[in-house]
């Protein structure tokens, strides 16, 4: 069995499982996508599928063959190797410490 992504102008509207002849039996437009893909790596060293897991909300762009996460704030950049939204400034490692972006502040404050 494989995951599936079904695609409505450009958007993931849901992902099931099933065999692909199963799939060749539904109407629309039926993309594979990898419970084990993220940022164009498979997470048990495999060959990566289409760049990330889709989701409900997700796009998915023909041209890069690529599942890509709705933008999560208008100052993250899309990384066009990844296909992964990424923040200005990277967010701090501190151990125990959690962050959130703060987009009014363009900075990351820690959630303590």
């Amino acid at each position: 069995m494989s995951h599936f992504a079904k695609i409505q102008n450009n958007i993931v509207t849901e992902v099931i499982v099933a065999e692909q002849e199963y799939i060749d039996t539904l109407p629309g437009q039926w993309v594979q996508t990898s419970y084990n893909t993220k940022g164009g790596v498979h997470t048990l060293g495999g060959t990566p599928l289409r760049k990330n897991y889709a989701a409900a909300g997700y796009t998915y762009d023909s041209v890069k063959d690529a599942f890509i996460p709705p933008k999560p704030y208008p100052s993250w950049t899309l990384n066009a190797t990844t296909c992964l939204w990424e923040p200005p400034t990277s967010a701090p490692v501190e151990e125990g410490k959690y962050y959130t972006w703060n987009e009014e502040a363009q900075d990351w404050t820690s959630a303590e």
